[in-house]
């Protein structure tokens, strides 16, 4: 078998590193190796004293992280390390229950960086970052973790607009990132049209975040993963909480209903319709001053009147242990916005000019069934059902014209996975996943009368294969896979190759390379800027192998990590080829605006971070570098893309003592760039634009702070209190700028700013 290996890993990587764990002589005393392992890692070990007493063993010195550790120590005792939270580790024996999970496969992809960046992230083996909502930490400008705003803390993610609904993954725009919750594709992602995530994190128990070397399980999506997990496994209490803040109030439990059976739900709502608050004010400031409804204010004609705008997101799961080798997984989520706008002719008129209605809404649900075969193998099975829809109405009473605008994603899924070790090394994935994606658009207007409704339809049929492996001592990783991809609608087989590899060497050094190719055939598009408003105007399309490609992308990265003594630097260099992309997925607000083109963007860059620990100090900082470039053949070649941001900074500073933790961070990065009109116009009724995005905007600048105390509030009751202000030197910052004729044909500059200084205030109680 140890042959077996070295050939495998000769074939893949044409190197052989099989680091083998050195272990001490001489076995120690357990109470000996908890104390260590408390010292190092700042953790608190609670146990019988009879319990460990009387076991020694021998401990190897190469067991680096803790979760390393606990594997290693579980396995040698043969007693049960169930962490409570980020530093409590409860010892106990093992049940018979427990016993029988101790036989199932072992996860190979382990954490090599613990509190990565702050507590509650870490950084994987397999290129992964993971984050943990529970075990969070704290981040300059929240005071609760907010998971798609975490993860633009990490090195190449920003959101070049400030939205959630608009992460940039290494130049990609938002519809090519893969958004999965508990398995499911959700299409829609925040709340307040992007400002707020629309994922509850009190009951996820994980996200996982992958940029580059994609497991081969994945696909339809070009950029990045997001997986955010709910948690599998019946909890031995049940736990319950509640907040507020100055946007919603929210709340969750999770509770058994019996042994084998335990039940989660969580559910949230604005109070933005009964209450309005700083925060509210200047989320509605962000969203709507630049798009048609807030065009419609003025001091001497329009005014806005009877504005109500709230959302809700609820989500229940059902865990269902069948017996120790099986269970059932029941989950159903729903997301919803809604936006009801009216508006006067006149400051002192009565009579309505518009009335005006915007909503966006997901349903989902799904059906999984997990069950162990054997020792060595294990199988889950997922059936699901996501719908996205966005839906704009407004009437003018006065002429009875009605424009009806809708989007609507039917996604229905199944999937089936295996996982089979060969070894304690080496594992093989496979599995099998179909899709149905039907996409629908609706345009209908009164007067004059004209109605457009488009619906079309992309099944997919993928097979993956993949292998694993992670040495002894968690040196050297390696996983190779490949995923086909059969669309029947065009009768087109694709291949995606995926590889990911990690080698650590001279003790701190660890080198990381990641490549993939991979596809996607459903994306956003934009037929007009004053689409639903313009608020929301993306709507999503599949792709007709004509005026919507299917969208292919090629990644390569190598990276290099140094961690010592609190130290942590890291250096990664990459490429990015993605072909098949629509001019009209680009957002272009310039002589492109109409023009229907394929084409593609090349992006390269280099992402590096430093981060530093000293005691209850934490800091941070991090820089991209990157050039992104668009190349339509029949426009005007290559050009800056939208969203090539050159340069980007983060700095940010955490220091936790006792119960408080404090925060404050700087976000830096160059202006986006725009297209210019020519100083010569010769038709007045259209701009003359200059060259494709030659200009840039003034430089972006934010100061965030933040401050979270918990206590105890009452027996069996844990409170927790925290104040942030975002923007805390109300800085000015303009995120786009475009250009439009006024009712005279003058040229007029609208510039569209980030966010002013927004406080926030919550307040949290867990029982």
């Amino acid at each position: 078998m140890n042959s077996f290996k070295t050939y495998f890993l000769i074939l893949i990587f044409g190197i052989s590193f099989h680091c083998l764990s050195q272990t001490n002589n001489e076995p120690k005393p357990l109470t000996e190796i908890l104390k260590a392992l408390e010292a190092k890692f700042d953790v608190k070990f609670s146990y019988a004293d009879d319990v460990i007493k009387s076991i020694s063993i021998e401990f190897p010195e190469s067991l680096i992280t803790l979760n390393a550790a606990l594997e290693y120590l579980e396995l040698k005792t043969q007693l049960k390390f169930n962490q409570l939270n980020s530093r409590f580790i409860a010892v106990k024996k093992l049940s018979s229950e427990n016993k029988v999970q101790e036989v199932q496969l072992q996860k190979l992809d382990e954490v090599f960086i613990e509190n990565y960046l702050t507590r509650g992230l870490a950084k994987k083996i397999d290129g992964t970052v993971e984050i943990s909502p529970q075990d969070f930490g704290i981040l300059p400008g929240l005071t609760e973790p907010d998971v798609l705003q975490t993860i633009q803390t990490l090195p190449g993610i920003t959101s070049i607009d400030e939205r959630i609904s608009n992460i940039n993954i290494r130049g990609g725009t938002n519809d090519q990132n893969l958004f999965l919750y508990d398995g499911i594709r959700m299409y829609q992602t925040g709340h307040f049209f992007g400002l707020i995530s629309a994922f509850n994190p009190y009951l996820t128990e994980q996200v996982n975040i992958s940029v580059n070397g994609t497991k081969a399980k994945y696909g339809n999506g070009i950029s990045g993963v997001i997986n955010i997990l709910n948690s599998d496994t019946i909890s031995e209490d049940s736990t319950s909480g509640a907040g507020f803040n100055l946007i919603s109030v929210d709340g969750f439990s999770k509770f058994q209903l019996s042994k084998n059976m335990e039940l989660q739900v969580s559910a949230r709502r604005s109070y933005t319709d009964a209450l309005l608050t700083p925060t509210y004010d200047s989320y509605f400031e962000r969203i709507f001053n630049n798009s048609e409804l807030g065009n419609n204010q003025t001091s001497t004609s329009q005014l806005q009147q009877n504005e109500r705008f709230f959302f809700y997101d609820a989500n229940i799961k059902l865990l269902y242990d069948i017996n120790d080798k099986s269970k059932i997984i029941a989950n159903a989520i729903t997301i919803f916005n809604q936006l009801d706008y009216d508006v006067n002719p006149t400051n002192t008129s009565t009579e309505l000019a518009t009335e005006s209605e915007l909503n966006q809404k997901s349903y989902a649900a799904s059906l999984g069934y997990q069950y162990n075969w054997s020792k060595s193998v294990n199988m889950s099975a997922q059936l699901y059902y996501s719908n996205y829809q966005l839906f704009g109405n407004n009437l003018i009473p006065s002429t009875t014209q009605e424009l009806i605008q809708k989007n609507e994603v039917i996604d229905i899924g199944a999937r089936i996975d295996f996982i089979k070790a060969l070894d304690k090394n080496l594992n093989l994935n496979f599995g099998y996943q179909f899709n149905e994606i039907g996409v629908s658009n609706l345009e209908d207007v009164s007067i004059p009368r004209f109605r457009s409704f488009v619906k079309e339809v992309i099944k997919t049929h993928n097979i993956y294969t993949e292998a694993e492996f992670t040495s002894n001592s968690k040196n050297t990783y390696g996983r190779i896979g490949l995923r086909g991809n059969y669309i029947d609608k065009f009768d087109e087989l694709l291949f995606e190759p995926r590889l990911a590899f990690s080698q650590k060497f001279l003790n701190n050094f660890r080198l990381e390379i990641l490549g993939e190719t991979r596809s996607q055939t459903i994306t956003q598009i934009i037929d007009l800027q004053q689409d639903f408003f313009g608020i929301e105007k993306r709507r999503w399309r599949l792709a007709d192998n004509s005026n919507v490609p299917i969208v292919k992308s090629n990644q390569f990265s190598v990276g290099l990590n140094y961690k010592k003594n609190g130290w942590l630097v890291s250096v990664e260099g990459f490429v990015k080829n993605v072909s098949g992309i629509s001019s009209r997925s680009q957002s272009f607000q310039n002589q492109f605006q109409f023009v229907n083109e394929i084409g593609d963007y090349d992006i390269k860059g280099i992402d590096f971070l430093l981060n530093k620990r000293i005691k209850n100090f934490n800091s941070w900082l991090s820089y991209s570098y990157s050039t992104n470039d668009f190349t339509f053949e029949n426009l005007n070649n290559t050009f800056p893309s939208n969203i090539d941001i050159r340069h980007l900074v983060s700095f940010s500073n955490t220091y936790e003592f006792d119960n408080l933790k404090l925060s404050a961070g700087i976000n830096w990065h160059s202006g986006r760039p725009y297209t210019q009109p020519l100083p010569g116009q010769i038709n007045p009724k259209i701009i003359a634009f200059d060259t494709p995005n030659g200009e840039r905007l003034p430089n972006y600048a934010r100061i965030d702070i933040s401050a979270i105390y918990d206590f105890q509030f009452a027996e069996n009751v844990h409170a927790e209190v925290g104040a942030s202000i975002w923007n805390v030197l109300d800085k000015e910052n303009i995120i786009n700028r475009f250009f439009t004729l006024d009712a005279n044909d003058n040229i007029v500059q609208n510039d569209e700013l980030a966010l002013g200084l927004t406080p926030n205030f919550s307040l949290r109680l867990k029982f």
